[in-house]
């Protein structure tokens, strides 16, 4: 065909999480972006994660463990400053590092020691939260697609900024781009979100502040369980921030669900739910990630970047699915 196939916008937020299952471990990360010196400044970026179990006997829930960080990073997406807990020996060498590929390959040679940990996982994921971290402006200045602050950050994506089909949203001849051929970073679709802490459930997130102003957040959420034999995975991801109303819009979620053979560390199942992204070719990447079937989870940090590159992936459901390399560790702490 001469165009990407269309689907419709996928505009429907998965609300808040679901309650906790008893004998099963919840990972939670968020990274949330602050520019205390206004727009097209150096930004305040802070992770913070936590795993949790919740024991099958009705017992008091247990943290396993917890990390945060708090990095500075330029307009380019260049690490200036960074402070984390745990600390770590080789941590100030991710200095003057900037977001992206070449961010992942150092991380894995500096920290490859502490892969699986909360600390490594919202490390792994500075990139793809640095990469989207620009956008909330969006919902506050009319002039941001064009602002040369943008333009300078816009330069940092993609392929040094040519974004032609570096994924299935950004196939040329899709909506993404306007006429001329450059992306169209003004008509996309968000939509206005809820809280992703569950009223029922209180200690099923680790503590996020509440934001607002041009405020940010990078959220995931995994949760596995035994079931009938298996590993049982629900995920879910979202990028939002706080709007002009006092309220949160959302740009990107997935929910996905998984089952993983224990024995082998192999995926068995995966189903990928698309439920807010920007453009309406957006969507055709979730079918596409059956390909990871029967791949093993511990690899998929990397096997992920080769079964979905380019068009035939999204990068932040890409980034969904790269997380789900801790499983295994996760699954190792389940009683």
């Amino acid at each position: 065909m001469d165009q990407p196939q269309q689907f419709p916008f996928a505009r429907q937020s998965a609300g808040h999480a679901p309650l906790r299952r008893p004998g099963s471990i919840r990972r939670t990360t968020s990274i949330d972006s602050d520019w205390p010196d206004g727009f097209g400044a150096p930004w305040e970026m802070v992770g913070r994660a936590r795993d949790l179990l919740t024991p099958a006997d009705g017992a008091e829930p247990q943290v396993l463990a917890t990390a945060q960080f708090r990095i500075m990073a330029s307009p380019i997406r260049e690490i200036l400053s960074i402070e984390a807990s745990p600390d770590h020996p080789r941590l100030q060498e991710l200095v003057g590092v900037r977001a992206g590929g070449a961010s992942r390959m150092v991380l894995a040679e500096k920290l490859g020691d502490v892969r699986g940990s909360p600390l490594f996982q919202l490390l792994d994921d500075y990139a793809g939260a640095s990469l989207v971290a620009g956008w909330i402006w969006s919902q506050w200045r009319g002039d941001w697609a064009s602002a040369p602050q943008r333009s300078a950050q816009q330069s940092t994506a993609g392929r040094k900024g040519k974004m032609d089909n570096i994924c299935t949203g950004f196939t040329v001849g899709g909506s993404a781009f306007k006429d001329d051929g450059t992306p169209d970073n003004v008509n996309q679709s968000f939509t206005d979100v809820g809280p992703l802490e569950n009223p029922d459930d209180p200690v099923g997130w680790h503590p996020m502040p509440f934001q607002q102003g041009p405020q940010k957040r990078r959220a995931r959420r995994i949760d596995l369980w035994r079931e009938d034999g298996v590993i049982k995975i629900d995920a879910g991801f979202q990028d939002s921030g706080s709007n002009p109303n006092g309220g949160r819009t959302a740009i990107h979620e997935y929910r996905a669900y998984a089952e993983v053979d224990e024995a082998s560390g192999q995926l068995e199942a995966l189903q990928a739910l698309p439920l807010i992204l920007p453009y309406r070719e957006c969507p055709g990447a979730s079918v596409k990630a059956s390909r990871m079937i029967g791949q093993p989870m511990a690899e998929f940090r990397s096997a992920v970047l080769g079964a979905l590159p380019g068009t035939l992936g999204c990068t932040h459901l890409n980034d969904v699915l790269r997380a789900l390399a801790d499983v295994p560790r996760l699954t190792a702490l389940l009683p």
